[in-house]
C-alpha cells in the first residue's frame, strides 16, 4: 500500500516545554489543521519542524518512539537556523512579496544559503524514509525547493506540490532575488497545486517570463518531464465543525456570546497578519457606525486576533497599530453599557471557534490579500441552523468559489462599511437561500476531497517510469546530476583519449539580458583551464557567438573555439581565425531591416550582427509581446526568403538567422575525424542548435543536454550550475596512468558503465 509522506514546515504536533517537561499540542493555522484528518486516516508520515530550538541545533524532543507514534518525522532547526530561515528568509521576503506587499520587502533580504540548507535537509530526510511506491507531498512556500533537490536524488518518486498562499502575477514576483531558483525548486514536482486559477496562470506567467518556458494545457516541459498543474480549492472538515455546532455544550457556550436580546454580532476571526485586513475592517465597521447613529448600543463587533511572529517587528508594530484604532473607535462611540468592539488577542479551541461561528449575525472576512482563507468555509460549515451572512473579500481565494457571499473589496472602505450594514438588515429569506448555496459549495469540495482529488492527480502525473520521458520521437534519460557525473567519470576514465564539445550561453553560464553581459566568471576559467590541462584531453567551445567576444573571453585558454557555430575556428596554440565554411546570408540587409523594424516595436529586443548571421534578442522583453513579433517576422521571412535557403532556430528568447550548412553538426563531423582509436568524445549544449551537433555524433558519444525539451541527448542536467559540477568533477578526477593505458579495442572496456537504454 503506498503512504503519503508529507513535508511541511511545522508537525500537526508542536512541542512545548512545561514545568513537568516536554509536551505535544495540537498545532495551530490552517495547514495543520486541514490536514490532520488526511494524516490520521491514512498511512502516512508527516516531515516538519517540531517548534523547538536551541542553539544546538537539536534542542529537548521527544522521544522518536513518542514522534513514531504519530506518525511524525521531526526535522532539527536550531535557534539560528530559525531566525535566519523562517524568519528573515519565509516570512520577511517571501511572504509579503507573495502577497503582493512589495514595500514591506527588506532592503537587506534575508540569506538565500539557508533557505536552501534547510529545504536540503528535508529532502534528504525524505530520501531516508521514501519507497518505491511512496507518494510525496510538499506544502507551502518555505519548501519551494524540496521538490527539485528530492527529484535529483531519487530521479523516479512521486512529488506533489502544493502552495497555500497566492502565486503573484509575474511583474509582481520578478522582484524575488532568487525567482528562477524558485521556480526550477518547484517544476522538480509531478504536480503543482494551487487555490484559484488565478494563481496558477501567473504561475505559468513567471515561468514563461523567467524561465522561457510556455505552458501547454495545463502542463510544463521542464528537465526532459511533464510537470502538471492544477486547481485544487482547500476545503475545511465539514462534518468536524457540523458536529461541533449540534454539541449541547457549544449552543451554551454560543448563547453566552449572544448579549442583550436584539443586538447584533458581526464576528472577525483571523491571525495577527497585515494580510488579513484588520485595521481596514475596523475602519469599515468605524464608518458603519458614522453612517448609521441608529447603530447605537444595538450591533458589537468582535475581533479574534491570533498572535503571529510576534518577535518580528513589523508585526509588533502592526499590533500596535490596531490596538490604537480599537481603542480610538471605542473611545468614540462606546458608552457606559456599550464597547462597540471586543478585541481579542488570542487563539481559541475548534469548539470556542464554533460556538462564536454559530452565535454571530454576520461573518467578516475581508483580507488584503489570502490564498484561500478557511475560515470563511468553517463559519459557513458551522451554521447548520442555515443562518448567518458571509462578508468576503474578492482577494480571497474563496471569493472564487463561495459567490452567494456579500463580495467586498477591502480597499473600498464605503462600500465595505454599506456591505456590512447590508448583511445585518438583510431580510431572512435572503440570508437563508445565500447561506443554503454556501454550504452546498462548502459541503461539495471539503478538505478529504481535496485531498483525494490532489492525490489521485500525482499517480496520474507520475505514472510509470517517470524518471523518463519521450516526446516527438525522441528519448532522453532525466538522471541527477550526480548520477551523470558518475557515468561521465567512469566513461571518461576507461577512454584513451577524451574530446569535450560545449556549449557557452545556457550551458556554462547563465543567459544574460544582454549578448555582451555574458562574459565568464573566474570560476568558469579555472574549470575550463583544468579541463584543458588534463592529459589526453582537447576541449572545444561550439558557440553561437561571434568571434570577437569568444576570442575576448576564451583567448587566453588552451582551448578549440568555434564560434558563430562552427563558421570559424581558432585552434588551442593559434591566435588566428579561420573560415571552415564558405556561406553567405541571401538577402541579409532586408532580413536586418525585419530584424530592427521588429525590435523597435518591442522594448527590451534587440538585434545582433554576426559576420554571416543574424540574431533578434528578446529576453529583457515582455513574452506576450515578443511572441507576437515572432509571429509577425516569421510571416514576413517566409515570404521575404525562398524555401530551403536560410535556417531559422528558435534559441532561448532569441530568433537566429544564418545561411544553410552553417551548424554545430559540422563541427561534430570533424572532431569525430581527430579522435584517437579508444576515445570518448561528450558533447553538451541546451539548445536547437544543439540538437544537430547530438545527432551527428551519433550512439558512442556521451550527449548532455541542458535544461528542459526534448532532445536527441542520451542524458540530462537541470541547470548551468548542474553543468559546471560535472565539468569540474571531470576535471579534477583523473588518473594519468590509467588515461594513459589504452583499452584493447576501440570501445569502452566491460568496466565502463553503459547508459540505460543503449
Amino acid at each position: 500500500m503506498s503512504r503519503i509522506l508529507i513535508a511541511a514546515n511545522r508537525l500537526p504536533l508542536t512541542a512545548e516545554r512545561g514545568p513537568d517537561g516536554i509536551v505535544l499540542r495540537p498545532s495551530a493555522g490552517g495547514l495543520a489543521t486541514g490536514l490532520a484528518g488526511v494524516h490520521g486516516a491514512r498511512s502516512s508520515l508527516w516531515f516538519g519542524w517540531s517548534g523547538l530550538a536551541d542553539d544546538g541545533g537539536m534542542g529537548e524532543e521527544p522521544s522518536g518512539e513518542e514522534w513514531a507514534r504519530h506518525g511524525c518525522v521531526p526535522i532539527p532547526l536550531s535557534v539560528a537556523e530559525v531566525d535566519a530561515f523562517y524568519q528573515d528568509y519565509c516570512n520577511a521576503v517571501i511572504w509579503p512579496l507573495f502577497h503582493c506587499e512589495l514595500g514591506r520587502l527588506p532592503l537587506y533580504p534575508g540569506p538565500w544559503s539557508m533557505y536552501e540548507r534547510i529545504n536540503e535537509r528535508y529532502a534528504d530526510a525524505l530520501r531516508g524514509e521514501l519507497a518505491p511506491d511512496d507518494i510525496v507531498w510538499v506544502h507551502d512556500y518555505q519548501l519551494m525547493r524540496v521538490p527539485v533537490l528530492l527529484r535529483r536524488r531519487m530521479p523516479h518518486a512521486r512529488i506533489g506540490f502544493f502552495l497555500h498562499i497566492p502565486f503573484p502575477p509575474a511583474e509582481v514576483y520578478g522582484a524575488l532575488p532568487d525567482r528562477a531558483l524558485v521556480l526550477e525548486g518547484l517544476l522538480g514536482a509531478d504536480l503543482i497545486g494551487f487555490h484559484t486559477h488565478a494563481y496558477l496562470e501567473n504561475f505559468e506567467a513567471a515561468v514563461e517570463r523567467f524561465l522561457g518556458i510556455a505552458s501547454e494545457g495545463g502542463q510544463i516541459t521542464f528537465g526532459g518531464r511533464t510537470v502538471r498543474l492544477g486547481v485544487y480549492p482547500m476545503g475545511v472538515d465539514v462534518a468536524r465543525f457540523a458536529g461541533y455546532a449540534e454539541n449541547a455544550d457549544v449552543e451554551r457556550m454560543s448563547r453566552g456570546f449572544l448579549g442583550e436580546p436584539g443586538t447584533k454580532l458581526l464576528l472577525g476571526v483571523d491571525r495577527l497578519d497585515y494580510t488579513k485586513g484588520i485595521p481596514r475592517r475596523l475602519l469599515a465597521f468605524e464608518r458603519m457606525l458614522q453612517l448609521h447613529p441608529e447603530l447605537e448600543g444595538s450591533v458589537r463587533l468582535i475581533q479574534l486576533a491570533v498572535p503571529t511572529r510576534s518577535q518580528v517587528p513589523a508585526y509588533r508594530r502592526f499590533r500596535e497599530h490596531i490596538d490604537g484604532l480599537v481603542g480610538r473607535i471605542n473611545g468614540s462611540f462606546g458608552t457606559p453599557t456599550w464597547t462597540p468592539v471586543h478585541y481579542l488577542v488570542r487563539s481559541l479551541g475548534e469548539a470556542e471557534l464554533a460556538a462564536l461561528y454559530r452565535a454571530s449575525d454576520v461573518m467578516l472576512v475581508t483580507p488584503v490579500r489570502d490564498g484561500m482563507n478557511l475560515v470563511a468555509k468553517e463559519f459557513v460549515a458551522s451554521r447548520g441552523d442555515g443562518d448567518g451572512v458571509l462578508v468576503l473579500s474578492e482577494f480571497a481565494g474563496a471569493a472564487a468559489e463561495l459567490g452567494d457571499a456579500l463580495l467586498v473589496n477591502p480597499y473600498d472602505l464605503e462600500g465595505t462599511a454599506r456591505a456590512m450594514h447590508r448583511a445585518l438588515t438583510m431580510p431572512e429569506g435572503e440570508r437563508r437561500a445565500r447561506m443554503e448555496a454556501l454550504r452546498r459549495a462548502v459541503q461539495k469540495s471539503d478538505v478529504r476531497a481535496w485531498a483525494d482529488a490532489f492525490l489521485t492527480d500525482i499517480v496520474g502525473a507520475a505514472g510509470p517510469g517517470c524518471g523518463a520521458t519521450r516526446e516527438r520521437g525522441r528519448s532522453s534519460l532525466s538522471l541527477p546530476a550526480p548520477h551523470v557525473v558518475d557515468l561521465v567519470l567512469a566513461r571518461a576514465r576507461a577512454a584513451s583519449h577524451v574530446r569535450l564539445l560545449l556549449d557557452y550561453d545556457g550551458t556554462m553560464v547563465p543567459f544574460a539580458p544582454t549578448p555582451e553581459g555574458a562574459a565568464p566568471d573566474p570560476e568558469l576559467l579555472a574549470i575550463l583551464a583544468a579541463l584543458a590541462a588534463r592529459p589526453r584531453t582537447v576541449v572545444h567551445v561550439v558557440s553561437g557567438r561571434d568571434r570577437r567576444s569568444l576570442g575576448a573571453w576564451l583567448g587566453e585558454l588552451p582551448v578549440e573555439l568555434h564560434a558563430e557555430h562552427g563558421l570559424w575556428r581558432r585552434g588551442r596554440d593559434s591566435r588566428q581565425w579561420r573560415r571552415e565554411v564558405a556561406a553567405t546570408l541571401p538577402l541579409r540587409d532586408e532580413i536586418l531591416t525585419l530584424f530592427e523594424s521588429a525590435a523597435a516595436r518591442v522594448p527590451g529586443a534587440l538585434v545582433e550582427e554576426k559576420s554571416v548571421g543574424l540574431a533578434w534578442h528578446y529576453r529583457r522583453a515582455d513574452p506576450r509581446t515578443a511572441a507576437a513579433a515572432l509571429r509577425w517576422l516569421r510571416t514576413r521571412l517566409r515570404r521575404l526568403v525562398p524555401g530551403g535557403s536560410i535556417d531559422l532556430l528558435s534559441g532561448d528568447r532569441v530568433l537566429e538567422v544564418r545561411p544553410v550548412g552553417v551548424d554545430k553538426g559540422g563541427v561534430g563531423r570533424r572532431v569525430l575525424t581527430e579522435v584517437p582509436p579508444g576515445g570518448l568524445v561528450i558533447a553538451m549544449g541546451d539548445d536547437q542548435t544543439d540538437e544537430q551537433l547530438f545527432s551527428t555524433l551519433g550512439g558512442e558519444a556521451l550527449t548532455i543536454c541542458v535544461g528542459h525539451g526534448p532532445t536527441a541527448a542520451r542524458m540530462r542536467v537541470q541547470s548551468v550550475h548542474d553543468a559546471r559540477t560535472l565539468l569540474a568533477e571531470l576535471a579534477a578526477d583523473f588518473d594519468p596512468g590509467g588515461v594513459d593505458a589504452p583499452p584493447p579495442d576501440d570501445s569502452a572496456p566491460a568496466s565502463a558503465p553503459a547508459l540505460p537504454g543503449s
